[in-house]
């Protein structure tokens, strides 16, 4: 199938886990107002339903411009945004959500992560708010992000309201089975932010290998694995090409011995890696 075959993939065919879209489009690192609410609305236009940015992006109003201007419901968009880790003290976060809601241009998100448990994060107080802007509706569903699994256990355990979904860095280069299992064990979906490693994919041959035999590019082979481990994929594109040839991911179908050969990649490569992360 090639580029220009991409709308024929329609925005219903992409799995969902929990009403949450499977592949989405993220937004870090894209912070040009004009090229991120165009990458936005042609995302939307390519048939994507899951967008995700965050506090810390610095383009919440950007992507809220990009779906006001898409040819699509704001029901029919599954969007995510994030705390930062200024902000988690309870007062702070139910401040700063109303303002991430005020700048996407939105009276309620679909998700609202921790984005870190890290500086001001305190699980009793941070989640009790998060809760609170449950029960009040402003947000659909509380998530964590570059949560280890011991924290994760604790915030199910504190928070009144369903964790949902656990956002961590996790592709072939960084397989993560053990934090994987541990979310599958507490009914929490995986969200895998920097999917192709940050462009490392591509030069990985054993994702050549199976890029090769199927006649695809690196990036399809990346994201089909991930749905294969049931991991939904968040990859950042802004020009037209990449987008459409992310979602073409959605109609590669990898056999046993594909997967296997990615399994077996034993390089671990973490893209995302500041001095707060909980495994430092």
């Amino acid at each position: 199938m090639g580029i220009e075959d991409a709308e024929t993939i329609a925005p219903g065919t992409c799995p969902t886990a929990n009403g949450m879209p499977m592949l989405g489009l993220g937004t870090w690192q894209n912070e040009d107002p004009d090229q991120c609410a165009e990458s936005v609305r042609n995302a939307l236009d390519v048939g994507y339903r899951h967008i995700d940015t965050a506090q810390a992006y610095d383009n919440e109003e950007s992507v809220g411009e990009g779906i006001a201007s898409a040819d699509v419901d704001r029901e029919d968009v599954f969007l995510a945004t994030k705390i930062w880790i200024s902000n988690l003290a309870y007062d702070d976060v139910l401040e700063t959500a109303r303002e991430s809601l005020d700048r996407l241009g939105v009276e309620s998100v679909d998700l609202l992560y921790v984005h870190w448990p890290a500086r001001t994060y305190d699980a009793e107080e941070t989640l009790a708010a998060f809760s609170e802007l449950y029960d009040e509706g402003l947000i659909e569903n509380v998530g964590v992000s570059n949560f280890l699994p011991e924290q994760l256990e604790a915030a199910i355990d504190i928070c009144d309201a369903p964790i949902v979904a656990n956002q961590v860095e996790l592709h072939p280069l960084l397989q993560q089975p053990e934090l994987r299992e541990a979310c599958a064990n507490y009914d929490v979906d995986v969200v895998a932010y920097s999917p192709l490693a940050r462009g490392a994919v591509f030069d990985q041959p054993e994702i050549q290998d199976v890029a090769a035999r199927h006649d695809v590019s690196e990036a399809q082979v990346s994201l089909a694995w991930l749905r294969e481990k049931s991991v939904t994929a968040i990859p950042k594109a802004t020009g037209e090409e990449h987008l459409r040839d992310n979602w073409q991911s959605l109609a590669l179908e990898l056999d046993r011995d594909d997967i296997d050969t990615i399994d077996s990649i034993d390089e671990t490569k973490r893209e995302v890696d500041p001095d707060f992360g909980p495994w430092n």
